[in-house]
């Protein structure tokens, strides 16, 4: 039970600065980002500041220097989606990012975007930041997507994580997917170094979770579709956060056996939740576990209400608003949950407060 005081300590943190917080008292109105095109100059974010590389860690010429070549190996990979309604939530991610590294200037970023404008604005925010932006086309996509519990689980970029082995550079061998409603409270460079073995994906495994909920009866009965399970044993993975070995992703094709199972989606009804089930269908089983702590999870709480959630009991690498709550928005409408203050303090939304 050594977990309840840190719970403890963290829960009385929140409440502080609901309490405190300036971010509380006046925060614009979450509109405000709903379309880029609306951004013009006038960018609703403010500017981080600069975060440099500690004693210890590699000197680097600065980003725009051009000094900083992408296949460079010493360098971490991080990939991120960028869209107008989660622009809020994926700024805090690389704020948590940058400001918990101890060597922030190894650390390059991979936007995934379906709107090009908003590379600007991630210059705007992060003056110094190493990133490019890769244009992913919903077309590619848009035909294998079937509808799902919540409406926000069809948008298109949601399944950009499935081609990230042939969007990003043949020279990179590893990248850490993230989603764009979580932050990162521990440095970055552990999840990095996180051994796969011979997995292609790493992940946070939840094997307590009932995993026969995340398949339609007529999955389950029929053998032929849950044989795919056979000589496995399957456990729930949250694809929120995600170590991906990108060589042997490519080697074995994993983007053609997931496109499968979404055509055999459309065809008759196998599950219901969107673009995690294929996953599950192709890895659940053979996936490098990865510590709890790195998937806090579960935080914006179910798909429908999303109501609040505690902290599962451990220590704190990383938390994640998964499902329909998101902080900024109910931080925006006043009626945030307890641990929505803990977000709070990598916003970068608004002007100067």
């Amino acid at each position: 039970m050594r977990w309840i005081p840190r719970f403890t300590a963290l829960f009385s943190f929140a409440i502080a600065i609901v309490l405190l917080s300036p971010s509380f008292q006046s925060s614009p109105p979450a509109e405000a980002i709903r379309s880029s095109s609306r951004l013009g100059h006038r960018f609703p974010f403010r500017r981080a500041p600069a975060f440099r590389n500690a004693d210890g860690c590699r000197r680097r010429p600065p980003a725009n220097s051009g000094e900083i070549g992408i296949c460079d190996p010493s360098l971490v990979h991080v990939a991120i989606t960028l869209d107008a309604e989660y622009l809020r939530g994926s700024v805090a991610a690389v704020h948590s990012i940058l400001q918990h590294a101890r060597c922030p200037e190894d650390v390059f970023f991979h936007f995934l975007v379906s709107d090009t404008g908003l590379k600007a604005l991630v210059r705007f925010a992060f003056p110094s930041l190493k990133f490019k932006v890769y244009y992913f086309d919903p077309a590619v996509v848009r035909d294998l997507i079937s509808t799902s519990v919540r409406q926000a689980l069809e948008q298109p970029l949601n399944y950009a994580r499935n081609y990230l082995a042939d969007l990003l550079e043949p020279c990179l061998s590893r990248v850490i997917y993230l989603d764009s409603d979580l932050v990162v409270v521990d440095d970055i460079h552990k999840l990095w170094s996180t051994s796969l073995g011979s997995r292609t994906i790493g992940a946070p495994e939840y094997c307590h979770a009932n995993f026969t909920k995340y398949f339609t009866p007529r999955f389950w009965s029929d053998e032929r579709l849950s044989g795919a399970f056979a000589g496995r044993r399957p456990c729930y993975f949250n694809t929120g956060v995600m170590v991906i070995d990108l060589a042997r992703w490519r080697r074995f094709e994993y983007t053609k056996r997931i496109e499968r199972w979404m055509e055999v989606q459309k065809s008759g009804r196998i599950y219901e939740l969107g673009s995690l089930p294929p996953f599950l269908l192709v890895f659940a089983g053979r996936v490098a576990p990865i510590e709890h702590r790195w998937n806090q999870h579960g935080l914006g709480g179910d798909n429908v209400r999303g109501s609040c959630r505690d902290l599962h009991p451990g220590p704190v690498s990383l938390l994640h608003w998964s499902g329909s709550g998101k902080p900024w928005l109910r931080l925006d409408s006043r009626r945030p949950c307890p641990l929505d203050a803990l977000w709070a303090p990598f916003d970068l939304y608004g002007h100067s407060r």
